[in-house]
């Protein structure tokens, strides 16, 4: 019969009391007017610090919830191990070199070593690095066995999360949405059009919408960095593009096609048989750029400074983003959605960093 554990989070960090307005019974942050310092007689309340620093607290938060989130990861690691030691009769150490260190494959032979320490950059000979090599070799394996089994022993059991996650207020008024109306899971990503990491981006959203077609939609916000020149003008162009009725099919072969040149966006707006004295129009007035800055000043005020910024339901998706990683916090969404709050299994490897918001 399957087993359940259950991680419930109590007396979550106080920042998230504080940017939902909401505070634990007795804190005396109880209400947004109360006043949290003096500076010569003026009184700054708790609805100026939301105000003023609202993406400050949220970026902190966010950060809170990871941390506590990976150290309940580690409990249910410690306690599945913990309950199947026992039910073995061992002890964990016991159980671990049963289970996992004596699956371990032999260690290699120094030809193969050779191999390895070809790729490897260091001007040390292979005698001089060749233990090294060899134990970090052991432990990347160990790392994966034990990721295996301790994989094995989740599938086992259910384990249902009641960790709520910070989630950021984002404006939806008037934005292009692609996907089902009114989808559970709304994915949303603030990019830059002459952003390489955003482009390398793009060919995962599309596997992501694919396979939950049906289930989520797709926003797409502009936060064109200082570093691009070509950025700004590239976003306002999908939004007279917007003005036709064509937003995600110029949204589209902007990333297909990879040339963000004037010439080049207005070549874009004849190929899609668009209106384009009318466009032409738009762009050259910049009639859309204020609709840019307000969504990069949106970007900015939630604390994002790199591109692409990922959120899922207002959830942020920090650091570098996989297509497992995305994947598993949509699917726990989904869960959230149906009643289940499944805890998912981890992800795997990232895709490349960000652009930064200011260049070195």
């Amino acid at each position: 019969m399957t087993r359940s554990i259950v991680v419930t989070a109590l007396g979550v960090f106080a920042a998230i009391s504080c940017l939902s307005g909401a505070a634990p019974d007795g804190d005396p942050r109880s209400g947004s007017d109360v006043v949290l310092v003096e500076v010569n007689g003026v009184k700054v309340t708790l609805a100026d610090l939301e105000k003023k620093h609202a993406g400050e607290l949220f970026q902190a938060q966010t950060k809170y919830y990871e941390a506590e989130r990976q150290a309940i990861e580690e409990l249910i690691d410690e306690s599945l191990l913990e309950q199947q030691a026992a039910k073995e009769g061992v002890t964990v150490a016991q159980l671990l070199e049963r289970h996992v260190n004596a699956t371990l494959a032999k260690d290699p032979s120094d030809e193969a070593l050779r191999v390895f320490y070809e790729g490897v950059d260091t001007k040390d000979s292979f005698e001089a690095v060749r233990d090294k090599i060899l134990e970090s070799l052991r432990q990347r394996r160990m790392a994966k066995a034990k990721a295996a089994y301790m994989q094995s022993l989740r599938t086992q059991v259910a384990i249902v999360l009641r960790l709520p996650p910070p989630r950021a207020p984002i404006s939806m008024k008037d934005i292009p949405v692609r996907g089902a109306a009114n989808a559970p899971v709304t994915l949303l990503e603030y990019a830059d059009y002459q952003c390489p990491y955003c482009q390398q981006a793009d060919p995962i959203i599309a596997s992501i919408e694919a396979e939950f077609k049906g289930k989520i939609a797709f926003v797409f916000k502009d936060f064109p960095l200082n570093m691009h020149p070509d950025a700004p003008k590239a976003a306002e162009a999908t939004h007279c593009a917007d003005a036709q009725g064509k937003y995600w099919e110029y949204h589209d072969l902007l990333f297909k096609n990879r040339q963000l040149d004037l010439a080049a966006l207005k070549n874009d707006a004849r190929d899609l048989k668009l209106d384009t004295k009318a466009f032409d129009t738009c762009l050259d007035s910049g009639q859309t750029a204020a609709a840019v800055k307000d969504e990069a000043s949106e970007a900015l005020s939630l604390g994002i400074n790199g591109t692409p910024s990922f959120f899922v339901n207002g959830r942020s998706v920090n650091g570098a983003v996989s297509y497992d990683k995305l994947r598993a916090i949509i699917a726990e969404e989904l869960s959230a959605a149906s009643g289940q709050a499944v805890a998912p299994a981890k992800s795997a490897e990232p895709m490349p960093s960000q652009d930064p918001a200011r260049g070195h």
